[in-house]
């Protein structure tokens, strides 16, 4: 499933995005092309999400369980062969102008690593 034009909207230009154990990341672009990746390379579906904002809309914050298959190998990762897992996450928002500046994601990536070398 390609990004939406309209998902893509609610982002700052400069969106900076900070990737789980790995780099930061700052532009549309780079945020399109991210998840370009990880549609290609699993199948997601979020759920018992529970969302959080300070007074101002100014930070928010979400926790969610990551429902997911490993569909074809990423880079460094173990091999994927339709690998199921389920995995506890957060992920961590700014927001200027009414448009997401910043997402920061954690889950536990040896977690992951567990579940899909089963």
């Amino acid at each position: 499933m390609a990004i939406s034009t309209r998902f893509l909207s609610l982002l700052t230009d400069d969106v900076i995005h900070d990737i789980n154990q790995g780099k930061r990341e700052i532009g549309k672009a780079a945020f399109k092309q991210f998840m370009a990746c990880m549609n290609h390379n699993y199948k997601e579906h979020l759920t018992d999400m529970v969302i959080m904002a300070n007074e101002n809309g100014s930070r928010a914050a979400a926790e969610f369980i990551v429902n997911g298959e490993y569909l074809n190998s990423d880079e460094g990762l173990p091999a994927a062969n339709g690998q199921k897992y389920r995995l506890p996450a957060g992920a961590f928002f700014e927001i200027k102008d009414n448009k997401v500046a910043r997402i920061t994601n954690y889950y536990n990536l040896q977690d992951w690593i567990a579940q899909v070398e089963q």
